[in-house]
């Protein structure tokens, strides 16, 4: 399945999956896989979001055991976790086009949090937290190139003015509002154990 980690590689015709090579290797390649474990299933859908978040295994399962600590489900709880990770939503406005670049772009300080500096990609926002781009010429020139190439649709649960370059959290995600790309309760259960 597509994770879109080259940005906009992913939406043109070199993208493997759209010219169907097969996965690497002698055994795994041309015949295909046996059936698949539980266990398998559950690792599967962890590298999944992690890979798709670009995140390592250590800060991966710091942010699940914050999602166990936290109230409701906690799957969804994770995903909430994720979604409002600052890089994402730098991604997400469109302001860089993979979440790479944007965790990049965010290390290098051109990201404003409530009017701030902020160089620390993990941060988790909170609602009625304004996200902006830092006033420099350089920089404002080369998001507007990236917000006019942007596809994604904006999320609702975030406002972003594409004239000032900011944006503002709304309101947590539900996960209704998160692409149900993944199945989170087999991460719980290969936590749990």
């Amino acid at each position: 399945m597509k994770l879109f980690l080259k940005g906009a590689r992913c939406h043109m015709a070199k993208c493997a999956i759209e010219r169907g090579k097969p996965a690497p290797g002698m055994h795994l390649g041309r015949g295909g896989r046996g059936k698949q474990s539980d266990y398998g299933m559950q690792l599967r859908e962890k590298q999944r979001l992690r890979r798709h978040y670009g995140m390592q295994e250590d800060q991966f399962r710091l942010f699940f055991e914050r999602a166990m600590r936290g109230r409701g489900i906690t799957g969804e709880r994770l995903l909430q976790l994720l979604e409002l990770r600052l890089d994402n939503l730098v991604y997400r406005m469109g302001v860089m086009p993979s979440r790479r670049a944007a965790r990049q772009f965010v290390g290098h300080k051109h990201v404003l949090v409530n009017g701030r500096p902020c160089n620390i990609p993990s941060r988790i926002l909170k609602k009625g937290d304004r996200v902006s781009v830092r006033d420099d010429a350089a920089t404002r020139e080369a998001v507007k190139l990236n917000i006019e190439a942007s596809t994604l649709e904006p999320a609702p649960w975030f406002s972003f003015d594409s004239e000032t370059f900011s944006g503002d959290v709304l309101h947590e995600p539900t996960r209704e509002e998160i692409a149900p790309f993944v199945r989170e309760n087999l991460i719980v259960e290969l936590y749990s154990k």
